[in-house]
């Protein structure tokens, strides 16, 4: 057996596939692809072009990157997404899931057929992607209610002010915590107090809109971001959201007190420096909550 006979099977059993692709996105050749569990046979890709199977803004994110790829002369690494839906004559309905690729193109140093090519090799890493998302989601999440917690706040505000400074779209700020829950605590135990946070965790999750976001802050303090919010508004929410978390609270009251909840409310607005001032706002407003009172809403 040549060497190039030799070379030819290590290509063909490469468990990825590599495709050398032209300047204008023509298949040229096909190896690999030998792991069952991922790919078919893409040996009647060769001769096709990119924009034959991919529908265009797709196929035109691919036709970029091999151009990207052959102006730097460097091995280009991303990651990509492909369904049923980028494809060319499948219907829309298929796996919920879309299949994640990380490719890597080289420039080769030849021609063919009088155009420069690339070569791309795409490996399957749906698995990887799914894992690092639950990572991702973990370390934003709250273990005890599955809220979002204190670091992805930080990051959505910081995307919230800079909207509002960019396009002056509102954005307002409920922060509450709990009434009494020290004293829900040492009547009932710890145990007691967790389901109390939980309950309110449960009354968000089901009262707000897709894009409105629950944080637990940790403890008994919570924040609710609103998008496209005004203050008004924002405080009718507040005083409803109150009398939900009230009626569940309403179990476990005691002799003496009874858990209930204060908020305080606040929208970012000109006067703030960053997102921080508008929180420290909220938070303020909460704080005079409690000291006239409890179980009110106050905004600022």
């Amino acid at each position: 057996m040549s060497n190039v006979e030799h070379m030819s099977c290590v290509l063909a059993s490469l468990p990825d596939p590599a495709f050398l692709l032209s300047r204008s996105g023509r298949y040229l050749a096909v190896f690999g692809g030998r792991d069952p569990r991922y790919y078919h046979d893409g040996s009647k890709l060769v001769g096709l072009y990119i924009s034959d199977l991919i529908k265009p803004e797709k196929a035109d994110w691919f036709d970029e990157k091999i151009v990207e790829a052959l102006q730097s002369r460097k091995l280009l690494i991303v990651e990509y997404e492909l369904s049923n839906k980028d494809v060319k004559g499948l219907l829309d309905e298929g796996p919920d899931k879309p299949i994640w690729f990380e490719g890597r193109i080289y420039a080769l140093d030849f021609l063919i057929d009088d155009e420069e090519i690339v070569l791309w090799v795409a490996s399957n890493i749906s698995v990887r992607h799914e894992q690092e998302i639950k990572l991702r989601e973990l370390s934003d999440k709250d273990q005890l209610t599955n809220l979002f917690n204190r670091r992805r706040l930080e990051q959505d505000l910081i995307l919230q002010y800079e909207a509002f400074a960019r396009y002056s779209e509102p954005t307002s700020i409920l922060l509450f915590d709990l009434d009494n829950l020290k004293l829900l605590n040492d009547t009932y135990g710890h145990h007691v107090g967790d389901e109390a946070i939980i309950a309110v965790a449960n009354v968000c999750r089901s009262e707000l809109r897709k894009i409105d976001t629950a944080y637990r802050l940790g403890g008994d303090e919570f924040v609710i971001v609103l998008p496209s919010i005004e203050l008004a508004e924002a405080v009718h929410l507040a005083n409803r959201l109150r009398e939900l978390f009230n009626l569940e609270l309403n179990k476990w009251s005691f002799e003496g007190a009874c858990t209930t909840v204060s908020i305080g409310v606040t929208t970012i607005s000109l006067r703030d420096s960053s997102y921080g001032t508008a929180l420290k706002r909220a938070d303020d407003a909460l704080y005079k909550a409690k000291r006239n009172g409890k179980n009110r809403v106050i905004s600022t």
